[in-house]
């Protein structure tokens, strides 16, 4: 299975990635997510039979990517139905994958809603399967509609923020179609200011400690054609200092009620890089991802991952063929590391935040709030 889908990746259109898809074979339903530790030199499908497979991958980052992630969620709840396995442990399990991405809890949440609903609507096993299954469908094709607007509603910002087109962007970690149904949040934008002719540069932060924007994001864009240029993280300020900046574009995997945004670790700093230089920082995400539960951002559980991923070099995470211990050591034996996977950037150091439903700024708790209401009236989905 594994080497089918690799082959069949070689079909698809630049750009276009099919990071998630369900599958039917006569051995029964799977889900295939697209193997992001593998990339970019290999293009291997993970298969997921059961739930137990599912989280192991979300866990090693296998399939990665705040939107993916709840799409991954809702998909693994209708495996379990369809399969006949325990579905509320199955949506326990994976809500619990990885604590600070929200969409995850969400997928799941609308997923196992639909398939409980089935049931008391008196359906029978295989009714709530297929409602639950239809949900996560309907899920996958709202992220890419989702998707095609935060695209469009991020470039007009920028056309407003940076006068003159041939934008020089800098963004962070890996935000593209490997996140999403559809292409993605924060690189959704640089690829249509690209078709529009007005990229003039995009500038990839490598991402450490394991690369995702040297792995995936120098990955899309080559595929699209984009003009990128990678960096070390740590060289960011010099590129400010110089002027070549024009705006910060990055995803997010939690966002406050009160605007504080949870990204992968390493973005803060250019949050305070951009305020210092007046450079626009600019936050892409879709409405799922603002969790209202979480009312500030000293609220929000940063996961916390292995240390050796910092005092060994590796190009794969554990589960990926890297265990503790096999990689190059960079520090000597025994060192303590502080390896958490995310930072939480304060609503003021936010220029705006670009939703499908459009633009928050300045950041505040009432207009994300209004923003976000608005958006639940006009989709019918339900509250985040």
């Amino acid at each position: 299975m594994a080497d089918q889908f690799a082959a069949s990746m070689a079909s698809v259109e630049p750009g276009s990635v099919p990071a998630l898809r369900w599958e039917e074979p006569p051995e029964g339903p799977v889900l295939v997510v697209l193997d992001q530790r593998r990339l970019p030199a290999e293009e291997v499908g993970l298969v997921c039979t059961d739930v137990p497979a599912l989280v192991d991958a979300v866990r090693t980052l296998a399939v990665r990517g705040a939107p993916l992630l709840g799409m991954a969620g809702a998909y693994g709840v209708a495996l379990a139905a369809v399969r006949g396995f325990d579905v509320v442990e199955a949506a326990e399990l994976l809500a619990h994958a990885r604590p600070t991405a929200v969409n995850l809890a969400y997928g799941v949440r609308r997923a196992l809603g639909a398939y409980e609903k089935a049931l008391q609507g008196g359906g029978g096993p295989q009714q709530a399967a297929a409602a639950t299954l239809a949900e996560a469908r309907a899920l996958h094709r709202e992220d890419a509609e989702a998707s095609a607007r935060m695209a469009a509603h991020g470039l007009a910002l920028l056309e407003e923020l940076v006068p003159g087109g041939g934008f020089r962007v800098l963004t962070h970690c890996n935000t593209g179609a490997l996140v999403s149904g559809g292409e993605g949040t924060a690189l959704a934008v640089a690829g249509a200011a690209h078709r529009a002719g007005q990229l003039r540069r995009l500038w990839v932060d490598e991402t450490r400690p394991l690369l995702q924007g040297a792995r995936l994001t120098a990955y899309e864009a080559a595929r699209a054609g984009m003009a990128y240029t990678l960096l070390a993280d740590n060289a960011a300020g010099s590129l400010f200092a110089a002027g070549e900046v024009d705006a910060v574009l990055i995803g997010a995997d939690r966002i406050a009620a009160d605007g504080s945004v949870a990204n992968k670790v390493g973005s803060y700093p250019l949050a305070v890089l951009a305020r210092y230089h007046h450079v626009p920082f600019l936050v892409v995400a879709p409405v799922t991802t603002v969790d209202f539960d979480t009312s500030a951002g000293s609220e929000i559980e940063v996961e916390q991952r292995s240390g050796h991923e910092i005092t060994e070099f590796t190009l794969v995470p554990p589960g990926a063929g890297a265990e503790p211990g096999t990689g190059v050591p960079v520090a000597p034996l025994g060192t303590q590391a502080y390896n958490p996977a995310f930072d939480v950037t304060p609503p003021e150091l936010v220029t705006a935040i670009v939703t499908e439903n459009g633009v928050v700024s300045p950041v505040t708790r009432a207009g994300l709030a209004e923003l976000c209401g608005r958006s639940q009236r006009g989709s019918g989905s339900e509250p985040v």
